[in-house]
């Protein structure tokens, strides 16, 4: 089984209001201010959407293996 890399930032980027989100603990659910985008899970799980998709940019930062 891969190790998976550890969670260190749970973000996102709206290019329609420009608002980078972050989700901080599990079940934490953000929305940008527009409501286009959201993100969800924490440093447990990258969970991201958007009305569309060609509006958000995924920020999740990953600790590199060693």
């Amino acid at each position: 089984m891969a190790k998976e890399n550890k969670i260190l930032h749970n973000r996102a980027k709206c290019k329609k209001c420009n608002d980078i989100i972050e989700s901080k603990t599990v079940h934490n659910f953000v929305s940008c201010k527009c409501g286009e985008i959201f993100v969800d899970g924490g440093l447990e799980y990258c969970h991201w959407g958007a009305n569309d998709l060609d509006n958000i940019i995924d920020m999740c930062e990953y600790e590199e293996d060693v």
